[in-house]
């Protein structure tokens, strides 16, 4: 930055007056420079070209500096760098390049300038003598005891003062690098032979390391005399004056906030014991103990729960009943249950919290179901999802010794709906797991208890909590996975699968409003006719609830959005024309084949989680050994039904003219369609009975018939259930009569009336009565009694339901 400079002769320079600071040659050093007359000495050092003259000032206090104000000697050094810092400061790095002595100060406006005489370096003796050289070894041994002693002394320092043999410069280093005070600095600055400069720094470094170590000893000593109760007030003492400083309190106040605390809650005399007894023990903690944190988190967690807050509650039999019509199409069972159970509540307020159980297939309303019965009663609404809990500390919650415990699932709903009267929605119950950590299903068991969930207690709190004014309602796809003890303390309410009729005005009132808002369009924009909308449902869905309905509507919003913006069109009809140019090809199709005459085949009937479904059996006779082979990965149950069903028709084989020996010469194959779905169950053991009889006999089975029942050895027909999923979907298929156990008879009006309109049920007692039925060509069956010594009777005249005229769903 600057050229070098000839310093054989004397010349007048720019002088800098350091204040706490010296200078050595051969050591490069940067410092910050503040004064006006300072800053404009660099300013003309930089513009001259030429170096600045640093020495120290005597006096720091002085601000303008006189020749009698400084000292004589001080350092030529070039400047390196000049780094402006926010403010006046500026930031320079200067290297030193000789001794120099101040003859006179010529001027001390607008800078300090002075003449300055350099002082010729004198250089050490070329022969290194033992005592010089044992004088350099003594000095890299204490410089290094100092290192030792002194922490925050770089090791880069130690390296450089090692690597050389210049006993000036490792004076002048040294000197440079330790903390001293100035006037020792300028002895060593001042002294102008190396050896006797080494020989002053040896004396005051020594003395800096004897100090060092007796400051260290001093605090080695202090540190063993004090006891753990002294350590600990020095250090509560210390951060107290930390915290003092911060603008922190110590603590005091948080306690006498908790205090408060307690003592403004409505809080049992059991709760207000324990939770006193915790800040006692909490106030006698040190600063920043473990055990502090445990018992802050605990009283954080108490303290937010809504010990007595509640809300009021809104018990209106036609409050209920609007918002569920405004927010729910049909479900006409499912809403009288409801408002039962808000009239009790009505007449009897001081009932306490019941439990409700909404079962149905995904998709029919129960979530929403429960958070309109929450909003129609002025409930807080507090939902829990268990699908897939298999930690009975979920639902319990972890003993607070244990590090990030937290109190169960319950209680973290009742503290964040802030109301001790919450409907509380248990989301998914039958889809609940168990391990080794226990079984969540038994630990709700004492939550779902209406007799003893008022002392419900939780692992975290350990205290009795009141959960006898909460409503619980829970929601299931089936009743088969909850455990008999669990679903005993719950009032079960069935939501059935919906009907093409009912789907389609969900659809015009909720789901293609909710559809239309979303995506940005109106109503005169995008206009859907109903016969589109049956079609999107038969054609493009297959399911029990409205969820893939509501999207396929979502996929013709968006079709619709990209028109109107990309095409400019005011306006869109949907029909069921042009239906595909926004859907595509349709998913699904009638099962046309359902409606044939066909030897062998039979339609049944099953019920899943999802809804009914149409499961067609085939059956095939061929040469063979006698073997039965059922296929479509059945389960065991249903391998034994199709066994059943053989013997059956073995035991009435003249009957049903048929070779007694077929089973010696007949290989029977059994098989159900779409062989990737699992099936179990014995409901289709007429079906199979059915299908087996007409491959053996070469009789088709009448077209549009489907059959659902359970077949004995002896002929018996027993009831089956989920009667009204499987009505659901012979409906949706086109089928016209349904074959079901006479004891099944009494379940028919539980099914919807748009479906009990449009079937005809025949009720069957007998496997004898189903295929005098079914059967295209009526054989001339006999029914057998169990006791076949009994005299034979005629079959018994078929029964079938009565057909109920209904108005129709359609507007």
């Amino acid at each position: 930055m600057s050229q070098e400079w000839d310093m054989l002769h004397t010349s007048t320079m720019p002088t800098i007056a350091l204040r706490g600071l010296t200078v050595f040659p051969s050591v490069l050093i940067h410092f910050e420079v503040g004064r006006t007359i300072s800053i404009k000495a660099l300013e003309e050092a930089m513009t001259a070209g030429t170096p600045v003259f640093l020495v120290g000032q005597k006096q720091l206090n002085v601000e303008e500096p006189e020749q009698k104000d400084l000292y004589t000697v001080g350092t030529i050094a070039n400047i390196r760098q000049i780094l402006r810092m926010p403010g006046d400061n500026i930031r320079v790095m200067v290297e030193g390049q000789a001794r120099g002595r101040m003859l006179q100060l010529l001027r001390t406006e607008p800078f300090l300038e002075a003449e300055i005489q350099e002082i010729p370096k004198q250089e050490a003796p070329e022969k290194v003598t033992p005592k010089q050289e044992a004088l350099i070894r003594s000095t890299y041994d204490l410089f290094q005891s100092y290192g030792e002693l002194n922490q925050k002394l770089p090791s880069d320092h130690l390296v450089n003062v090692l690597s050389s043999d210049d006993p000036g410069y490792i004076a002048d280093y040294i000197a440079q690098n330790i903390p001293m005070r100035n006037a020792d600095k300028q002895t060593i600055l001042e002294e102008l032979h190396p050896v006797r400069r080494l020989e002053k720094l040896h004396r005051l470094l020594k003395r800096e390391v004897e100090i060092l170590e007796l400051d260290a000893g001093i605090q080695e000593k202090a540190k063993e005399q004090m006891n753990g109760q002294q350590r600990d007030y020095y250090l509560r003492e210390q951060m107290k004056a930390i915290q003092s400083e911060l603008g922190e309190d110590d603590g005091s106040d948080e306690i006498e906030e908790y205090r408060k605390k307690i003592s403004a809650a409505t809080l049992p005399d059991e709760v207000r014991e324990k939770l006193t007894k915790e800040l006692n023990r909490l106030a006698k903690q040190p600063f920043g103990s473990s055990e502090a944190t445990v018992q802050r988190n605990y009283l954080d967690v108490c303290l937010e729960l809504p010990w007595g807050k509640t809300t009021k509650e809104r018990v209106s039999v036609s409050a209920v009943r609007k918002t569920l019509d405004q927010e729910h199409y049909g479900l006409e069972k499912v809403k009288e249950r409801i408002l039962e159970f808000v009239a009790v509540k009505q007449l009897a307020p001081e009932l306490k919290g019941q439990v409700l159980c909404l079962v149905g297939p995904p998709g029919v309303g129960k979530t929403s179901v429960a958070m309109s019965v929450a909003s129609a009663m002025n409930r807080k609404l507090a939902r829990l999802s268990l699908g897939g809990v298999s930690d009975e500390a979920e639902i319990r919650g972890h003993r607070k010794t244990y590090v990030g415990a937290m109190p169960g699932r319950i209680i973290n709903a009742i503290s964040q709906s802030g109301s001790c009267n919450p409907l509380m929605l248990l989301d998914e119950i039958d889809k609940l797991g168990s391990d080794h950590r226990g079984d969540p299903a038994a630990a709700l068991l004492e939550v779902l208890d209406v007799e003893q969930n008022a002392t419900f207690r939780d692992n975290f709190l350990e205290l009795p909590f009141d959960l006898s004014d909460v409503l619980f309602v829970t929601t299931a796809n089936t009743l088969d996975t909850i455990p008999r003890p669990l679903l005993d303390r719950m009032e079960v309410i069935e939501l059935p699968s919906y009907t093409d009729e009912e789907k389609l005005q969900i659809a015009k009132r909720h789901l293609l409003p909710k559809e239309l808002k979303r995506h940005g369009l109106t109503g005169n924009q995008l206009r859907i006719s109903d016969d589109a909308i049956r079609s999107i449902i038969s054609a493009y869905t297959r399911e029990s609830g409205v969820r893939t309905l509501e999207r396929t509507l979502g996929a013709v919003c968006r079709k619709a959005a990209m028109k109107v913006v990309s095409e400019d069109r005011k306006q869109i009809r949907l029909t069921e024309k042009n239906l595909q140019e926004y859907l595509g090809a349709p998913k699904y199709y009638p099962e046309r084949q359902a409606l044939e005459e066909r030897v062998g085949v039979v339609n049944g009937l099953a019920w899943t989680s999802v809804g009914g479904e149409l499961l067609e059996v085939e059956v095939n006779v061929v040469p063979g050994t006698g073997k039965v082979e059922p296929t479509g990965n059945l389960g065991d149950v249903m391998k034994e039904s199709a066994h059943a069903a053989l013997s059956f028709i073995r035991s009435h084989a003249e009957q049903l003219h048929i070779p007694g020996d077929f089973y010696k010469d007949k290989d029977i194959h059994i098989h159900f369609p779409e062989g990737a779905v699992p099936k179990d169950g014995p409901s289709a053991g007429i079906a199979i009975t059915t299908a087996i009889t007409s491959a053996l006999t070469n009789v088709p089975v009448r077209r549009g018939i489907a059959m659902t029942g359970e077949v004995t050895l002896r002929g018996r027909v027993l009831p089956i259930g989920g009667l009204r999923e499987k009505t659901m979907a012979a409906f949706r298929n086109g089928i016209k009569t349904v074959i079901i156990p006479a004891d099944n008879g009494k379940d028919l009006e539980e099914i919807d009336q748009t479906v009990r309109n449009a079937l005809n049920f025949v009720l069957v007692e007998r496997a004898e009565q189903v295929l005098s039925y079914a059967l295209n060509k009526p054989q001339n069956l006999e029914e057998k009694t169990e006791n076949d010594s009994a005299p034979k009777q005629e079959p018994a005249p078929l029964p079938s339901c009565e057909r109920h005229k209904v108005p129709s769903l359609r507007q």
